[in-house]
């Protein structure tokens, strides 16, 4: 016969299944998809920059740049040299114009997907989500 401690005890050794929880979500907040457009835009603009410096740094070290350059001097008789045209002062430049671009860009897409998406939560319901808790 078991006691009631040892029914007890089988109870507190078994594992209880974690609950489940099914979510709508129904709003997201404009001001901080905007935010967090901006970090992401922040990001990728950091990579564009470092990308565009190796990318020169890549071309430099090969002789791509140099035999460009003496091919567009044969071409046009010595008139053009893109060695004056490709500097990395305008290089970085670029990469910076292109860099705000994207930040710009990014952050009103950001937003422009949050208001999307709270106009398209009213005709759908929202989108279903399942959390567990383990």
């Amino acid at each position: 016969m078991s006691t009631v401690a040892d029914k007890l005890a089988k109870k507190s050794t078994r594992k209880t299944g974690g609950k489940q929880v099914r979510l709508r979500l129904v709003y997201v907040d404009f001001w901080s998809a905007v935010k967090l457009s901006f970090l992401a835009a922040v990001a990728l603009a950091i990579v564009t920059m470092v990308s565009f410096f190796l990318i020169f740094l890549v071309l430099q070290a090969t002789g791509i740049m140099s035999q460009t350059d003496e091919f567009v001097g044969n071409i046009t008789d010595g008139s053009v040299s893109l060695a004056s045209l490709m500097g990395l002062p305008q290089v970085m430049a670029f990469a910076a114009v292109v860099s705000i671009l994207n930040l710009i860009v990014v952050t009103v897409l950001g937003a422009v997907g949050a208001g999307i998406y709270n106009l398209a939560v009213k005709v759908t319901g929202g989108l279903l989500v399942g959390f567990t808790s383990n």
